[in-house]
């Protein structure tokens, strides 16, 4: 079964932590790759070579793997994204088995995805329709 962090909020239709491997997410990578190759394309960047989220902290990738400043969180409660959309990874590096969730309104209000206490990378995922995140301890 899969990690169920971001659930429909994300609206791609099963996100999974990532590390964890489905039919559909190898079949869809073998395409894709084909494809990259094909047109010469560049890959985005490893979980290796992707900027490390702080200890403590729930932050959110760039599409090329950085993080910038104002997408990392520390305190618990509600943050509001601003111009953060498209396809994303988030991190969730809290300790003491902090949890984070996703909410499609300002403030944590609207629908808000499952809360995961799991420490780790999850997606990437849709963040267009994501308007808040939530620390919760």
């Amino acid at each position: 079964m899969h990690a169920t962090f971001l659930c429909e909020v994300l609206h791609t239709g099963g996100i999974e932590k990532k590390g964890e491997i489905s039919m559909r997410k190898i079949a869809i990578s073998a395409a894709g790759l084909s494809l990259a190759v094909g047109l010469g394309l560049a890959v985005a960047p490893s979980a290796a070579a992707a900027t490390p989220c702080p200890s403590g902290a729930v932050c959110i990738r760039e599409t090329n793997g950085t993080i910038l400043s104002k997408n990392i969180f520390y305190s618990y409660g509600a943050h509001n994204l601003s111009n953060v959309t498209g396809m994303r990874v988030v991190v969730n590096n809290q300790t003491g088995g902090a949890g984070v969730k996703l909410c499609l309104g300002y403030n944590g209000t609207g629908t808000c995805g499952a809360l995961v206490r799991d420490v780790g990378e999850y997606g990437p995922g849709d963040m267009t329709p994501v308007n808040s995140v939530v620390l919760v301890r």
